[in-house]
């Protein structure tokens, strides 16, 4: 109860932050140096967090649906033979930094937000994917044995059975998935993407440690809330699984 009433304060507070910044810069003049301003105007942080967001959710959601199909695939007897090959692919996020992928992609597709998108898609694969593998592959066989004997086929026992038991676990992924996106998401203003970075960058640049402190903050207090929010879902389906199994 404290931990939710903890987390509904510092989800106000960052509200009411992003609405009014100017109405808490006298907690960032203590952090500024001769005369610069406390709070960054140069765009909206309303803006850029929205824009930040956005594009987390659109990369996240590219990685889930790839991720989730791959690991459907190569746990069917068809797609089995192709598990080497799915695990490369997925791992290349992990493998390239971030900010080799955007200079890779920056002279294909130029400066903006594809680039990052790019970046953020990549590097979410693999811990969905592996998570995907993990639930799928250690389901229990009884109720797998029981989906049988009521004469499902293979795609109702994958809808209604496997994909369902197999939630909590994904969705574990892809909570990892998308805190790593919120951080990484912030060197795409070094591409012109419109993120968070931006306040950052711009504070590094003019020795300004409030603008550092205001993006770091705003991304860090996104992360936790939605680490948390995620946690919560996936407690809701393991309870509703677990009630499921019991009837």
């Amino acid at each position: 109860m404290i931990a939710r009433l903890i987390l509904a304060a510092l989800a106000c507070l960052l509200v009411a932050f992003l609405l009014t910044p100017q109405s808490f810069a006298w907690l960032f003049v203590p952090l500024t140096k001769n005369g610069a301003p406390p709070i960054y105007t140069q765009t909206g942080l309303l803006s850029l967090t929205l824009s930040h967001l956005g594009l987390v959710a659109l990369a996240s959601l590219a990685s889930t649906i790839v991720a989730v199909g791959l690991g459907v695939l190569v746990t069917r007897p068809a797609g089995r033979e192709f598990l080497p090959l799915a695990r490369t692919i997925t791992s290349i996020g992990q493998t390239f930094p971030p900010v080799a992928v955007l200079a890779l992609a920056v002279p294909a597709m130029g400066f903006g937000a594809g680039p990052t998108l790019v970046a953020l898609f990549l590097y979410g694969l693999l811990p969905i994917f592996e998570n995907t593998l993990t639930a799928l592959q250690n389901l229990p066989p009884s109720v797998i044995e029981a989906a049988r004997g009521m004469g499902l086929t293979r795609r109702q026992r994958l809808l209604q059975v496997e994909l369902p038991l197999a939630l909590p676990v994904i969705l574990a992924g892809v909570r990892l998935s998308v805190v790593i996106s919120l951080a990484t998401a912030t060197i795409g203003s070094t591409v012109a993407a419109h993120t968070l970075g931006e306040v950052i960058i711009a504070g590094l640049l003019s020795a300004n440690t409030a603008f550092v402190v205001q993006g770091g903050l705003i991304v860090g207090l996104i992360a936790v809330l939605i680490y948390e929010g995620f946690q919560q879902v996936e407690k809701a389906t393991a309870r509703r699984i677990g009630q499921m199994q019991q009837e």
